[in-house]
């Protein structure tokens, strides 16, 4: 069965269902890195990437976001003048209530009887102005660094805007 789109899950409907202990079987998380880069060095520009809605992102999401960003940065940097760190942890568990379809369906399916449904997938609640990612490199490659935020918040569900938390007056 295909993935529901992330209209389907993006908005914040009931509480957060968080206790795995509960539930069997919840699918591991994509997102496995969460800071990727050069580890150890100091850099003097900070950027970082902030929702602009509240919503839910799922993990896979969140890993094609990182993977856009570490590319790109790779390709343009280099993996030595770079740290990138997300700053969110999909803990949130999402469930579906999975239909049957085809023939016979309708003696098989139980509609809306006890929809709980089964856990599919994990995803994050964010908050207006959280930060989702956090990029440290040096002014030099500030455009480039600019650049791969950019093309990581196009793969996330809300719309993302980029802050310059540390080293503003080295840029301009």
């Amino acid at each position: 069965m295909s993935r529901k789109p992330a209209r389907m899950i993006r908005a914040i409907r009931g509480q957060a269902t968080t206790r795995r202990e509960y539930m069997g079987g919840v699918p591991a998380s994509r997102l496995t890195q969460f800071v990727i880069g050069n580890k150890t060095a100091k850099f003097p520009v900070q950027l970082s990437l902030v929702t602009n809605e509240k919503c839910q992102m799922r993990h896979n999401a969140l890993e094609s976001a990182r993977i856009s960003a570490n590319k790109a940065l790779e390709k343009y940097i280099g993996s030595a003048n770079y740290r990138l760190h997300i700053r969110v942890y999909p803990h949130i568990v999402i469930r579906e209530n999975k239909q049957a379809t085809g023939a016979g369906a309708d003696r098989v399916s139980q509609g809306m009887r006890r929809a709980y449904g089964k856990p599919v997938g994990t995803a994050a609640r964010v908050k207006v102005g959280q930060i989702l990612m956090t990029l440290d490199t040096t002014e030099q490659f500030y455009k480039p660094a600019k650049e791969a935020l950019r093309k990581a918040g196009m793969k996330l569900t809300s719309p993302c805007t980029i802050h310059i938390v540390k080293g503003a007056k080295l840029i301009h």
